[in-house]
């Protein structure tokens, strides 16, 4: 998996959910954005955010179990094997993260669902004139987009070594370069 029309084509192998599909895409620009911010490969962080959700679609229950044996079926490096299961460290499968790409994702996952929430409560229903108050706002109010799991952002910050704020303004800023395609540029 060395492009990203290949990473998008194993996404939509096993993923038809134009929600799982968006959701890949939104991780996915949020990689591309953070891997700029640290002068890594944008490519390489991109695809594994596109595809980190593989198996959630078909097998639930087994999430990041499964994708280890579907990506091994594909071909998929170890590298990146490693870096899809890890997001779900302590979550599903005890595989930890290790590299900073790995804990990145791990972190924002969660927080791409909080902000895409956050934006469809908008009255402009864009991410383009969110604000990372907003989102702190919603963040802090549990019964919001209660399956978020906020513990798991705030590890993440420490992990990266990153404060809460950035965080939510790098990920608002990588999903507003995809905003036409994540349905999130207004109405």
């Amino acid at each position: 998996m060395k492009t990203r029309q290949e990473a998008y084509e194993l996404l939509t192998k096993y993923t038809k959910s134009d929600n799982l599909v968006k959701h890949g895409l939104a991780v996915e620009a949020v990689m591309r954005y953070f891997a700029r911010q640290f002068g890594e490969d944008e490519q390489y962080w991109g695809n594994i955010g596109l595809i980190h959700d593989i198996d959630y679609e078909l097998y639930p229950e087994e999430h990041c179990h499964k994708a280890k044996e579907l990506l091994e079926k594909e071909g998929v490096s170890d590298d990146i094997v490693h870096a899809v299961i890890s997001h779900g460290w302590n979550i599903c499968i005890d595989v930890e993260p290790t590299r900073k790409m790995e804990k990145v994702l791990y972190t924002i996952d969660e927080l791409t669902g909080l902000v895409t929430a956050t934006v469809y409560m908008r009255p402009s229903k864009s991410i383009l004139d969110l604000e990372v108050k907003s989102v702190k706002k919603k963040f802090k109010t549990a019964s919001f987009a209660a399956g978020v799991n906020r513990d798991i952002i705030l590890k993440g910050c420490e992990m990266i070594d990153m404060d809460l704020d950035t965080l939510i303004l790098w990920t608002i800023e990588g999903m507003k370069e995809a905003a036409s395609e994540l349905g999130l540029a207004g109405e």
